[in-house]
């Protein structure tokens, strides 16, 4: 009897991409968290948004490719990531976040059990800051941001410390997102425009932790909430959240009659 040989599986190449601006402290801390991963990825772009300190030194020494980008802001430099990422899998953290030890791995096998999502994002914990805070800071900070990212799109808000995406999906949205305004929420605005064509779906697997660094500054925490506000004004009223789901309603009604199973995916969040 000869037994039937099948191809192997396709196994997704993964690029991590960290913006980074004078913050080699924490990005070293980052990168050797990257370096004990369970499964390495196979790159990691550091663009280094005009550093005066030594992140691009740091990045360097740890194996990283290093871009630069002399665009002022998270949107210019976190877009040149993703463009010059050559993995089919782009996962994305910032320089302060401390990604669980099986990250990589996680988000790998989220993407493989779930061909219908293009793009995935996790959750996070505070890994500083007073303890008796961090949990309950982290439930209501993030719960808040999922709640009204939602009533703004329509479906799920992107978090831009623990995000992934298939490569081909951001390379249907490149030239629309706006990178070269750097007072857009950088993940927001990604989310608005990946969320119009893909699938968005939250990973139960991948877990980050980050840091409370935003709430030292109030100052730097108001702008935050500013840049959200710009953020959807920038979309509306074309993206209107009633507007975009009746847009997908429309797209799902048109790939029904031949692939029923995609327009299904499409109509349902999970």
């Amino acid at each position: 009897m000869t037994l039937e040989r099948r191809p192997p599986l396709h196994r997704p190449t993964v690029s991590v991409v960290i913006p980074v601006k004078d913050d080699a402290v924490m990005l070293r801390r980052c990168l050797r968290a990257l370096a004990q991963q369970s499964e390495q990825p196979d790159e990691i772009v550091v663009v280094d948004n005009g550093s005066r300190d030594d992140s691009a030194g740091v990045a360097r020494a740890a194996g990283a490719r290093v871009v630069e980008c002399m665009t002022a802001g998270i949107p210019a430099a976190a877009a040149t990531g993703y463009d010059h990422a050559t993995g089919d899998l782009v996962l994305r953290l910032d320089a302060d976040s401390l990604p669980d030890p099986t990250w990589v791995a996680d988000f790998r096998r989220d993407f493989a059990q779930r061909p219908d999502v293009d793009v995935l994002t996790g959750a996070a914990h505070f890994v500083d800051g007073p303890r008796a805070l961090r949990v309950p800071l982290a439930a209501t900070y993030l719960g808040l941001y999922a709640l009204l990212g939602f009533a703004a799109l329509g479906h799920l808000p992107l978090f831009g410390s623990n995000l992934a995406f298939r490569r081909a999906a951001w390379r249907s949205v490149r030239t629309e997102v706006h990178r070269g305004d750097a007072e857009v929420h950088d993940d927001f605005d990604l989310a608005f425009h990946l969320g119009g064509r893909h699938r968005i779906a939250y990973s139960r697997r991948a877990d980050m932790g980050i840091s409370m660094r935003p709430f030292d500054d109030g100052r730097a925490f108001r702008t935050r909430i500013a840049r959200g506000f710009r953020t959807v004004l920038t979309h509306w009223p074309d993206e209107l959240p009633h507007r975009r789901v009746a847009r997908r309603l429309r797209r799902a009604q048109r790939v029904a009659p031949e692939h029923p199973a995609s327009a299904l995916s499409a109509q349902v969040s999970p």
